[in-house]
């Protein structure tokens, strides 16, 4: 079941994040083992805005956020292991779902500037129990700007919140 179309209504129903931290804007498809979504580069974004003065672009590190955010929705839809999961709440999870514990390997090859539209592109490679191997791809128009692998996991919430 792809709970995106009869659970979910927004982005913000899949994870947490929240602005101006939430950079992904639209789940443009969601299957079981990958997920394509978008996002625009903003000009007044607070990472573009200094990176770097007169020659703006998106930074890697955020392009890589952009890739787990993604893979955090495609976990959150298919592979939640609550019954009940509840974005307004986080103390209510059982689990913290899709935390980053590594990146294999990002490669840059190309920028995003204000106004770019980007597709990130996301394949679930392999899934271990709570933990999930990933392969991203950032795309500007046809052009691939950034591909990574990365694993994520889902945690007791508590161990995130340090109890």
């Amino acid at each position: 079941m792809k709970f995106y179309q009869h659970k979910f209504d927004q982005i913000e129903d899949y994870l947490h994040h929240r602005n101006p931290y939430l950079l992904i804007e639209k789940i443009v498809s969601l299957e079981n083992n990958s997920i394509v979504t978008a996002a625009t580069v903003r000009e007044n974004a607070f990472f573009v805005q200094g990176h770097f003065p007169g020659a703006p672009i998106l930074p890697g590190a955020i392009m890589q956020e952009m890739t787990t955010q993604s893979a955090g929705i495609l976990i959150a839809a298919n592979f939640n292991p609550m019954q009940d999961y509840n974005t307004h709440n986080p103390f209510f999870n059982k689990f913290a779902l899709g935390v980053l514990v590594k990146v294999k390997n990002s490669r840059f090859k190309g920028f995003a500037r204000p106004g770019d539209s980007l597709r990130i592109e996301i394949l679930l490679e392999e899934r271990v129990e709570q933990v999930f191997d990933f392969a991203g791809k950032i795309f500007v128009g046809e052009k691939k700007i950034m591909s990574n692998r990365f694993q994520l996991t889902n945690i007791l919430s508590k161990t995130l919140q340090g109890v």
